[in-house]
């Protein structure tokens, strides 16, 4: 059975006392989490070393790198390698955020190089897939994210594939305010492991987690992740709010 996963993107936000603080609420709330399921903080790489305290006795909750560079070593300044992140101890990166596709013009070649240095030191990849406004318009999200999926991620075989979380982000619904319907964010989940089916076979698919990242909150958490092909969310501005993302790892199923 595939794993539901809650998983808080912090962005660039929080000082570290506030996220101590921030992450000490929501722990004081979630004293556990079941197998099967998974709480992900997605925190700026500067807390990462002084979080990692926090969570490292928790059952089934980690820290996650927010990004990672696509080559393993160099005169990159500014860049944090994946061995930096595996010579800490985290255990999780984001891959493809939107933000970081856009502002940062991460082509899918690249975003594959980082999947596989990733997977290299078994460090779990969040890949991040999703359209923005004008191809949700022009009715073409389906190939523009099937695309997303074959050159970052069928270079694959699929033991590597099975260790990959995928979360779909419909761009336009990323900060402002717009929510995909639950409808439409299973109709994507189920084409996206229809595309991966089709390449690695039913039941690969099967065991993909698949998270809807597109201003999931604790309101509307439930009917999301009661979707068949949502398996929980990658949340942005309601992952700092403590109340707000504790009713979002309550959601899960």
């Amino acid at each position: 059975m595939r794993k539901q996963i809650a998983a808080a993107n912090w962005k660039m936000n929080k000082t570290l006392e506030d996220g101590k603080t921030l992450l000490g609420e929501i722990l004081g709330a979630v004293s556990s989490v079941p197998n099967g399921q998974e709480v992900i903080f997605a925190v700026p790489f500067p807390y990462l070393y002084p979080l990692q305290s926090l969570v490292q006795d928790k059952a089934n909750m980690f820290l996650s790198a927010q990004n990672c560079h696509h080559k393993t070593s160099g005169a990159y300044t500014g860049e944090v390698a994946v061995d930096m992140l595996d010579s800490i101890g985290i255990k999780h990166c984001v891959v493809g955020h939107s933000e970081r596709r856009e502002y940062f013009a991460e082509s899918n070649a690249v975003l594959a190089d980082k999947v596989n240095l990733c997977l290299g030191k078994e460090i779990t990849p969040i890949f991040c897939c999703g359209e923005p406004l004008d191809i949700r318009e022009a009715g073409t999200q389906n190939q523009y994210v099937e695309l997303q999926l074959q050159e970052s991620l069928f270079h694959l075989d699929a033991a590597a594939l099975q260790k990959v979380v995928i979360a779909y982000e419909p761009i336009w619904a990323i900060g402002t305010g717009k929510t995909a319907s639950s409808a439409q964010a299973q109709e994507m989940h189920a084409h996206l492991r229809s595309v991966l089916a089709g390449k690695y076979g039913t039941e690969i698919a099967a065991e993909i987690s698949i998270l809807y990242g597109g201003s999931v909150k604790g309101a509307n958490a439930v009917e999301l992740f009661s979707q068949p092909d949502v398996d929980g969310g990658l949340v942005g501005g309601a992952s700092l709010v403590a109340q707000e993302f504790v009713q979002i790892i309550q959601a899960l199923k």
